[in-house]
């Protein structure tokens, strides 16, 4: 695995941890979250990131509910922070009903046509 890879894992799982224990909004741990991944389980983290803040109103009235999602967020923080795939039954799930992820693009030029070309629903060639 390369070693940008790692790292944006590690930070990935840092970022998963903080939201799960509350010190970290979901929206700044998106901003925070490494850009311009591929990485099949960064990707698929991200989803549980979104679909963590989706079910907020379900956590907030069902304990077990909760419990589970967080254990289910921690699971993926640890998996990511010793630079481990995420089981690809995780990233099967996601990609069932995702074709991509809506992961923030570096602030620079290639980022700019990048954000670009996806608000105009063209895939770019990478």
């Amino acid at each position: 695995m390369p070693e940008d890879n790692l790292n944006d894992r590690k930070i990935a799982s840092e970022l998963l941890r903080l939201v799960r224990l509350g010190t970290l909004s979901v929206r700044e741990a998106m901003l925070r979250y490494p850009k311009d991944t591929k990485d099949d389980s960064l990707i698929a983290a991200y989803h549980a990131l979104i679909h963590y803040e989706a079910d907020e109103d379900i956590r907030a009235r069902d304990n077990l509910y909760r419990e589970e999602q967080d254990d289910y967020i921690e699971f993926l923080s640890s998996t990511l922070e010793r630079g481990e795939n995420l089981p690809q039954n995780i990233i099967d799930n996601y990609k069932q009903f995702y074709e991509y992820a809506p992961i923030m693009h570096q602030k620079n030029l290639w980022g700019f046509f990048k954000s670009f070309w996806k608000s105009l629903n063209v895939k770019d060639k990478e």
